[in-house]
């Protein structure tokens, strides 16, 4: 495994088969820009093979900086962080599809920017594209879809690379709720049949709780790790369980550390 323990920039990526469950691993990540804002400070964040976990904070707190810098996007200027696996998938906020590719052609595009052979990706895709509940829509372009469907084309482009760590940058924060909730259920579908390990951002706290084994609560900027929450519900998760009396009582400790934390 590559690690490295400097200053600046800190991010070592591995291709060896990791030989621990840990696939990302920050230890006192800081992250200050050229004009002097500093967007985190001292953050100790670890993601396991077969967990997900949420990152919720106010706005500016540093949230999508701990996700460019997980992905490469952006190194740190403090700390290690240590990412295992060069299998990754990024979900945005926005679908980012090619407006003049079809469905079929937005999915095939990260294994055709990764040289799949041309059948191959074809194969892939068409089994993403299943596997996110679009099939049908192959030949659709993506002004002709839904808000919610161009973003289930995105997440299907990005299961074709069959990535161990997946990170979300609030791909649902612009649906609208029952949208929101449907794709929610779909996710953690998806994460109990491929087991990748996942982190998601959201401004949603119980979108956090529903769809996380673990929680961590940010500080305003400079961002930092407040307190985290260990999720005691089970995979698979019953959608009804949004509406129980414990999944109510950990939102609200979960939002009264987000209030506490931003003062």
């Amino acid at each position: 495994m590559l690690s490295m323990s400097v200053t600046a920039p800190a991010r070592s990526s591995s291709t060896a088969t990791p030989t621990s469950d840990v696939l990302l691993d920050f230890r006192n990540v800081a992250m200050q820009f050229p004009n002097g804002t500093i967007a985190l400070q001292g953050v100790d964040l670890t993601v396991k093979r077969g967990e997900f976990v949420t990152v919720v904070g106010p706005s500016g707190c540093g949230k999508s900086t701990l996700l460019r810098i997980a992905s490469g996007l952006e190194s740190a200027s403090e700390g290690t962080a240590t990412v295992e696996t060069n299998r990754i998938g990024y979900v945005f906020q926005d679908a980012t599809l090619l407006p003049w590719r079809t469905v079929q052609a937005n999915v095939e595009l990260l294994a055709e920017l990764h040289g799949v052979k041309s059948k191959d990706r074809a194969a892939k895709a068409k089994e993403a594209i299943d596997l996110v509940g679009l099939t049908g829509f192959e030949k659709n372009l993506p002004k002709q879809l839904s808000g919610g469907m161009r973003m289930r084309a995105s997440l299907a482009r990005s299961l074709t690379l069959e990535p161990e760590l997946f990170l979300f940058d609030e791909p649902f924060g612009a649906l609208d709720e029952i949208t929101r909730e449907r794709l929610n259920d779909e996710l953690l579908r998806l994460f109990v049949e491929k087991q990748f390990a996942g982190l998601f951002i959201t401004h949603s706290v119980s979108e956090a709780v529903y769809l996380s084994t673990k929680v961590v609560v940010m500080s305003g900027r400079p961002g930092g790790i407040v307190k985290t929450f260990d999720v005691p519900f089970s995979m698979p998760r019953d959608p009804d369980i949004r509406f129980t009396p414990e999944f109510a009582a950990l939102v609200g400790e979960v939002s009264h550390a987000l209030r506490e934390g931003h003062h």
